[in-house]
């Protein structure tokens, strides 16, 4: 079954069913050994398709992204649990593979949540985290469209967009960090600038998960050598390189309106110069981007 193609009220009760069955046998049921942590339009639903193809590599029950580091914690283990594979299934590849199944999620706001690295930390020990980084100017300008497109953003006007972000975001991080149960739909959608600082977020990562648990991708490089990117990352999860290849392809890619005005384009880049060059200390190089 298909459930991407159920109608929504039909969907919502798929889900609802599996998440109270899965509740129930929650004992039997694996924990993630990796998550794709981010960043925001970065190509991670088109990294999770590819990685969830893997023959030993069996996918979060009917969605993508659980969200229970980020929004859902307050529900509990069991219920995180609850949305992943049987151990029973993971016997059966696991016999006929010769190698462990694994199972994980891709939720992109864990990167930014102020309180999920620490949660992760806490509760998948053994967790790799996975990062995919992209041109941040490029990242900032799909994010805004992709919000909007969601309508879940009415400043149509990116600079204007930008323009709102400290009076948006104003004291909403430290207020997460400081209340568990506190939720900003601000800080998750609309917080365009922030989200291409990725060497701090990465850092805070680090802090608590330790550095060699994460791996770090370019977007650019995943869609134009994806086949070297994803050996990579296969041999950063420790899963085999040698079984059937998947199809890659780019997911939830927006066709644009509009190309960025240029002065933004360039007061953007400039911004996010020096975090490029911290950046480059988790890549070994100079982001692709910043290339000339």
């Amino acid at each position: 079954m298909n459930v991407r193609n159920l109608p929504a009220p039909v969907k919502r009760v798929v889900h609802l069913g599996s998440r109270s069955y899965g509740r129930l046998t929650s004992e039997h049921r694996m924990l993630p050994s990796f998550l794709i942590c981010g960043g925001q339009r970065c190509g991670t639903t088109s990294l999770y398709r590819a990685l969830a193809a893997h023959p030993v590599v069996l996918k979060a029950v009917l969605h993508k992204g659980v969200h229970y580091f980020d929004t859902s914690y307050h529900r509990g283990l069991d219920w995180y649990r609850a949305h992943f594979p049987s151990r029973r299934s993971a016997q059966k590849v696991a016999e006929r593979y010769g190698v462990p199944a694994q199972t994980f999620e891709s939720a992109p706001y864990y990167m930014y949540h102020p309180q999920a690295a620490a949660r992760i930390a806490r509760d998948l020990p053994n967790a790799k985290l996975l990062v995919l980084v992209r041109d941040p100017v490029e990242r900032a300008y799909s994010q805004h469209h992709h919000e909007v497109a969601r309508a879940f953003e009415s400043e149509r006007d990116f600079g204007a967009a930008l323009a709102l972000e400290p009076a948006r975001l104003h004291r909403r991080e430290e207020r997460l960090a400081a209340d568990p149960m506190y939720y900003s739909f601000a800080h998750q959608h609309h917080a365009y600038r922030a989200r291409g600082e990725y060497a701090r977020y990465l850092s805070v990562m680090a802090q608590h998960v330790g550095r060699e648990r994460i791996h770090v991708v370019e977007s650019e490089r995943f869609f134009t050598e994806p086949e070297p990117v994803y050996d990579e990352v296969c041999e950063f999860l420790g899963l085999p390189t040698d079984l059937d290849r998947p199809a890659f392809e780019q997911h939830n890619a927006r066709p644009r309106q509009a190309d960025m005005d240029p002065g933004l384009r360039g007061e953007l880049s400039a911004y996010y110069r020096p975090h490029d060059e911290a950046l480059a200390g988790w890549l070994g190089h100079t982001p692709i981007w910043r290339r000339g």
